[in-house]
């Protein structure tokens, strides 16, 4: 099944110009290592405080703030589960994260988003399940919510992650 609505970009998701970029958050929000910690070096200091302000995220949920210094207008915090060997819900979990942030930008009126490979860096997940999930959470919020987001990014950062992305797009 493909969906124009979805594209594969591999890059700097900080450059984006969309109406909100994902982060690959934990639950204090605080910044971390990986895409967390380059999207809080690309916004700014506010980012931190705005996150700080909010507190707490459980994971497979998502919070929102301002994207100041980013070219994105919203920062999407979503917490990906960390990696268990696979029989401790992470596929729910992750499913989950999806869903929220989803749904969060379709609340806030954002047409555009742009996700990194939630959970694949230091939470351990396999890139290969964790594009399997992503792949099927965007596309079954899409076909859920007709009009409501018009423009997915997955924005991975090698091409080994792209490809796998490709494949299950069948692009």
């Amino acid at each position: 099944m493909s969906d124009s609505r979805i594209e594969i970009l591999a890059g700097d998701i900080t450059q984006l110009v969309v109406d909100a970029i994902v982060n690959a958050a934990n639950e204090g929000l605080a910044p971390g290592g990986g895409v967390c910690g380059a999207i809080h070096r690309a916004a700014g200091p506010e980012l931190a405080a705005a996150c700080a302000a909010i507190g707490h995220c459980p994971t497979g949920a998502a919070r929102i703030t301002p994207g100041f210094a980013l070219k994105a207008r919203h920062v999407i915090h979503a917490v990906g589960p960390v990696w268990h060997g696979g029989g401790a819900g992470e596929a729910d979990l992750l499913a989950a994260c999806y869903r929220h942030t989803l749904q969060l930008a379709a609340d806030q009126g954002l047409r555009s988003i742009a996700f990194p490979a939630i959970s694949t860096g230091i939470y351990g997940y396999p890139p290969e399940a964790a594009a399997a999930v992503a792949v099927t959470a965007v596309r079954t919020f899409l076909a859920g919510t007709p009009g409501s987001v018009e423009r997915v990014v997955f924005c991975v950062f090698d091409s080994g992650t792209e490809a796998v992305y490709r494949q299950l797009l069948g692009r």
